[in-house]
């Protein structure tokens, strides 16, 4: 007998599906309810009975996607960082366990999926986001997959909403020679001269440390960066974000005199704190050794930097990154160096990212050849 099925009441089927015999020669079955018409029960049972033969059936689990996804996230605390693991567990908390944790991931379709996020997109919630969820939603399911949970991911048949992105804003020579002339007047000014020359991500400076720095070669090397748990917890330093982020970067003579003026300072603020200054050899450390928070950074210092020099509130602390990229390949730079100084895994990462540029620099390109090719003699 291949398959059977047993009436249990009004509109419910014992689905039962023969699987084979374990090794000791008992005879193993797969027993499912389905609710409905026979028929129903019958199209359930055919399809089982393809999927074994194809190798490919996997039995009903009772598992909610609440429970999956919990599990899921249990197990990836111990191979992401502390900031990935918080952001995962946002998206599960917020948008996914909401809309999704009710249904059996054993029965999770595609059209469960993207009632998901139509619900998601009009609560207003952006593309992005929705695109964002999707992603975690994705890799968890290809794992239930592999684990033999279920026989195929149904978010990979999803249709998603389109991303309009928004203009990267970043600063011009003018624009970052105004916010400069403004941050010479914080605390913090050899923190903002290094965002906008070195190209590192934010937690990457509030990450490094003196022995990092070489002020007489005027280069810093960086092997680190700052995470706090939940944004505004006990901070760690972490590895950084990808193997390519580890690179060597070249100073400007301005940035190496900033850092120079900085870390005097900092002496002296060691100094007059005595027993209570916490040394952790930080280059971006508060009055007591510790680092900034980041928040702080950016509604004290950052944003009152922005008003004083009439640029546009919106900027972001990271945004100094894109300025540094965009500000290098717009005068000429070899993108390849541009992607060594940021720290991308490759050269296509960084042209995709600011191809807004490569108009300018094609232009530049055709005015070097026809001075190469056509100035008179």
């Amino acid at each position: 007998m291949a398959g059977q099925i047993i009436g249990k009441g009004e509109r419910t089927w014992l689905v039962r599906l023969f699987l084979g015999r374990d090794g000791e020669g008992r005879r193993r079955y797969s027993n499912t309810t389905i609710h409905g018409s026979k028929k129903d029960a019958e199209k359930y049972l055919n399809n089982a009975l393809r999927d074994r033969d194809l190798g490919i059936f996997t039995e009903p689990t009772k598992q909610t996607m609440a429970e999956y996804l919990d599990g899921y996230l249990k197990a990836a605390e111990a191979r992401v960082r502390a900031r990935t693991h918080k952001s995962y567990s946002d998206i599960v908390r917020l948008y996914l366990k909401p809309t999704l944790g009710a249904e059996r991931l054993s029965k999770l379709y595609p059209e469960h999926i993207e009632a998901a996020y139509a619900d998601l997109l009009a609560k207003g919630l952006s593309a992005r986001t929705v695109r964002m969820a999707h992603a975690l939603l994705n890799g968890a399911l290809r794992q239930a997959v592999r684990r033999g949970h279920i026989h195929r991911n149904p978010a990979e048949l999803v249709t998603l909403p389109r991303e309009d992105k928004k203009p990267m804003q970043v600063l011009g020579p003018k624009e970052a020679a105004a916010f400069l002339a403004e941050a010479s007047r914080d605390r913090w000014q050899a923190l903002w001269i290094l965002g906008v020359t070195s190209g590192m991500r934010p937690g990457e400076q509030l990450g490094l440390r003196w022995q990092d720095v070489d002020l007489i070669a005027g280069t810093l090397s960086v092997q680190r960066t700052l995470a706090r748990k939940g944004g505004t917890g006990p901070w760690t330093l972490e590895e950084p974000k990808t193997s390519g982020s580890r690179r060597t970067v070249a100073l400007p003579a301005e940035t190496v005199k900033a850092l120079l003026t900085h870390k005097a300072q900092q002496a002296a603020e060691r100094l007059a704190a005595g027993a209570g200054y916490e040394n952790h050899g930080l280059v971006f450390a508060d009055q007591s050794g510790q680092p900034p928070h980041y928040r702080n950074l950016i509604r004290l210092h950052f944003k009152p930097i922005l008003k004083r020099a009439g640029l546009p509130a919106s900027l972001r602390f990271y945004d100094l990154r894109h300025s540094c990229a965009t500000l290098l390949m717009s005068a000429g730079t070899n993108p390849k160096v541009v992607a060594e100084r940021l720290g991308h895994a490759n050269v296509s990462m960084t042209l995709n990212t600011y191809s807004h540029v490569l108009p300018h620099m094609q232009r530049q390109a055709a005015d070097t050849l026809q001075e190469v090719l056509f100035q008179k003699s």
